[in-house]
């Protein structure tokens, strides 16, 4: 997860090894040198593959979740999802895998890439989609 990427950003994530970028954030949120379809077409350029799902915290829901993570942990790809703080990416993966993984295995794995999401632990003790 991550926050906001930029165009000129995709060699490097190819560099290290991503091959799918997963925008969660609106387009209403950004300029228009920050749209989903200007990062699509920087990460294509680059090889990589691009998956669009814009979030609020308002639109996750179960259908929602489960259309995030089939363009994101089912693909098989290294995927970076980003939204503008990386907040909404990381929670969307959480509820995603709710029902899958621990949930404390689940709030480490967010824990150890820099969000807090302790208060979600309840929460990810069954399946949200």
């Amino acid at each position: 997860m991550s926050p906001q990427i930029a165009a000129e950003d995709m060699a490097d994530l190819a560099a290290a090894g991503i091959t799918r970028i997963l925008c969660n954030r609106p387009d209403s949120e950004v300029p228009p040198s920050h749209s989903a379809e200007a990062i699509r077409t920087a990460a294509e350029a680059a090889g990589l593959t691009f998956g669009e799902q814009p979030l609020t915290h308002q639109t996750m829901t179960p259908d929602v979740i489960a259309q995030n993570r089939a363009l994101g942990v089912e693909t098989g790809d290294v995927v970076l999802a980003y939204c503008a703080s990386g907040t909404r990416s990381t929670i969307a993966w959480a509820l995603g895998q709710a029902g899958d993984m621990e949930p404390d295995a689940i709030v480490q794995a967010a824990q150890d890439g820099g969000y807090d999401l302790s208060n979600l632990r309840q929460a990810l003790t069954q399946p949200f989609v």
